[in-house]
């Protein structure tokens, strides 16, 4: 699978130097375009999807994803992608160059992520996962989320990974927190996907025993990210 070609930072903070448009790349998409690519992407984004979604009771459930739904999002079709990356992260405070609180391996991640899904905790969950400030900086620049037929700005795709992640996370925790998972193992793709410094695994299931003794696969989060020997989810968007 080819390399896709990262957005490069240019002098300066969170101004990004417009790059040489990429071979092949006629005129900007229009708004009609890009609709139907979001319409599409609604549709295949929820296996990429980072959550800030605490436990509780179904009253607290109902009204964080009501509050999610309510937030807009809008885009100007008339702005580059590099511009709509220099706004995003104007809203910024920090220019991670890691992934903080990373683990070293797949398989600690994972392992770390089945205790605090039976334990209920929620702190260690959101911990494993990308912050808005990693995807800005870390994943974004490299996506193929960047160019056509898929261009999304980053508020977009954030908003999309965040929605699908929220929701996800909700129902991991009502579903399986502070109980046993009978957890055995895990199976993910074989091979990476290759976005610049970033190796994506997609369709990760994690392998358990259920009372009956049988075992079973089932995708309980989206992908996992390595980057410099850190490894996080992208997201907890799941099958539940």
């Amino acid at each position: 699978m080819s390399r896709p070609a990262p957005i490069r930072p240019g002098p300066g903070r969170g101004h990004p130097a417009a790059p040489a448009p990429p071979p092949g790349r006629g005129a900007a998409p229009t708004m009609r375009t890009r609709t139907t690519t979001l319409l599409t992407l609604a549709a295949l984004l929820p296996h990429v999807l980072p959550a800030c979604e605490p436990a509780g009771g179904a009253a607290q459930t109902a009204a964080l994803e009501a509050s999610a739904a309510a937030r807009p999002q809008y885009v100007d079709s008339a702005r580059t992608i590099e511009e709509e990356l220099r706004r995003f992260r104007a809203t910024l405070t920090e220019e991670p160059t890691a992934l903080e609180h990373g683990e070293r391996s797949r398989d600690a991640l994972i392992r770390r992520f089945v205790r605090a899904l039976e334990t209920s905790d929620t702190a260690a969950l959101l911990a494993l996962h990308l912050t808005r400030a990693e995807f800005a900086y870390l994943y974004y620049p490299f996506t193929q989320y960047t160019r056509p037929p898929y261009e999304l700005s980053p508020a977009l795709l954030w908003f999309l990974i965040e929605q699908n992640s929220e929701k996800g996370l909700v129902r991991l925790l009502r579903r399986y927190g502070g109980r046993p998972l009978g957890y055995v193992g895990y199976l993910c793709e074989q091979a990476p996907q290759l976005e610049g410094a970033n190796h994506l695994w997609h369709e990760c299931r994690i392998r358990r025993k259920v009372a009956s003794g049988e075992l079973i696969e089932e995708r309980l989060f989206g992908s996992i990210m390595e980057r410099d020997g850190r490894y996080k989810f992208v997201s907890y968007a799941n099958d539940l």
